[in-house]
């Protein structure tokens, strides 16, 4: 597959800014993998297409406040830091990103918050944008954390051309998040509400969750025609033996599995073992899935409307076919469907 084969017409109106009023009152296309044909539905309807004995599989990952603001010492040049991960907790040492790069170096420090009292002093160059901050601070990790955070904005995508709102704390964050460790939301968990997980629960839908710390990388410029040379960026994912032993277990009783997102799809295909069943997994996976792709675990997907070009509308097309998305893409566009972490659900079967 070329990267050109996944450009579609996105009008700039259709990028939602802003989340549905109501998690689960967001439109639902569905989608068959198999004849292509397209219902259209609201969200809170995609009950009606699982049955007792089936699974749902989420991503409980916590998405923290990862965009502050910092002045540079002596010059007082605004900074923008975007924490990316804790290296080290003892040390306080994180990888993140700056900007404007080309005022950052080595030995630089940077002070934070109203009365500056937080200080982070550059140690290393990761990459042209990347840096290694040691945050100075006197106190435990815990009151290190809190104090952090609170400087913190939530780190909405690019695409939202706005400023974070107090509400996005809690929208741009699905309700089962507890594992923090995320600068990029599973989108499509935001819809799920606690009416319709209670629903789904009544129904007898299994709810199980893997972890899958998403980084930005899910959003980094594909740069290659050709998609067997992009590299995709690392992530931390945790798949636990309780899920191995409930999605192996909902298998061999003949019931079907959900992939709820496609953090949790790719966190699936880097944990599949033989016959369609899956094995613990720990650690990082760069696993980069385009069509044509075999997946042997899911049988379902629910997921965004995504960007043109970008990894997850591959993963999608690979789960639902090349021809059968894309038609679906012009579909939604026609019809008005709302695109990005904050807009409309695809659910394919």
């Amino acid at each position: 597959m070329k990267l050109s084969q996944f450009k579609f017409q996105l009008p700039e109106n259709l990028i939602a800014q802003y989340p549905a009023e109501t998690r689960d009152e967001s439109r639902l296309m569905v989608v068959n993998r198999k004849t292509g044909e397209i219902e259209h539905k609201v969200f809170k309807d995609v009950i009606g297409f699982f049955n007792d004995g089936d699974m749902m599989i989420f991503n409980d990952t916590l998405v923290f406040p990862a965009r502050l603001f910092g002045n540079k010492e002596k010059t007082g040049a605004r900074i923008e830091v975007f924490l990316l991960r804790e290296l080290n907790a003892e040390n306080k040492l994180w990888d993140v990103l700056v900007e404007p790069a080309r005022k950052i170096r080595i030995g630089n420090k940077l002070y934070f918050g109203d009365d500056e009292s937080m200080v982070a002093e550059v140690i290393d160059n990761t990459t042209s944008r990347g840096r290694t901050l040691r945050f100075l601070y006197d106190g435990t990790h815990e009151e290190f954390k809190k104090t952090l955070f609170s400087l913190g904005q939530t780190p909405l995508p690019a695409y939202i051309n706005r400023e974070p709102e107090e509400s996005d704390a809690e929208r741009y964050q699905t309700i089962f998040a507890t594992r923090e460790g995320a600068v990029v939301a599973p989108a499509a968990g935001l819809h799920f509400s606690r009416e319709l997980l209670k629903r789904l629960e009544i129904k007898g839908v299994k709810q199980s969750y893997l972890t899958v710390h998403s980084g930005l990388g899910n959003f980094r410029e594909i740069d290659v025609e050709d998609l067997t040379k992009h590299r995709m960026d690392s992530e931390e994912i945790e798949v636990s033996a309780k899920l191995v032993d409930e999605v192996n277990s909902t298998k061999d009783n003949g019931g079907k599995i959900c992939a709820v997102g496609t953090s949790v799809l790719r966190a699936i295909a880097s944990a599949t073992s033989m016959g369609g069943h899956m094995k613990t997994y720990s650690g990082w996976t760069n696993k980069f899935i385009f069509p044509p792709y075999e997946f042997t675990v899911a049988d379902s997907l629910i997921s965004n409307f995504h960007l043109p070009y970008s990894t997850m509308l591959m993963m999608v097309a690979a789960f639902g076919g090349y021809d059968h998305i894309m038609n679906a893409y012009d579909v939604a566009v026609k019809e008005g469907y709302r695109f990005g972490a904050y807009g409309d659900a695809m659910l394919v079967i």
